[in-house]
């Protein structure tokens, strides 16, 4: 059995039109569509929804989270 090593950049390029939630600094989270990203962890999303306390507070078509903002962001 072979097992195939992937890099960061294939991982990246795999996850791009998946679900992904990112947490900000501030404690508010963006659920949406991963459109993109970059080396510096900028993410684009696309039907992007904030949440702040867990309750959804707006929706947005699209949003671009610089990523110096970000606590984590699950994929």
């Amino acid at each position: 059995m072979s097992l195939r090593k992937q890099t960061p950049s294939d991982f990246l390029k795999q996850i791009i039109g998946r679900p992904v939630v990112v947490k900000l600094n501030s404690g508010v989270d963006y659920r949406g569509v991963l459109a993109c990203l970059d080396g510096y962890m900028n993410i684009a999303i696309e039907q992007t929804e904030e949440y702040v306390n867990g309750q959804l507070k707006n929706k947005y078509g699209d949003a671009f989270l610089r990523g110096n903002n970000g606590k984590f962001a699950r994929f």
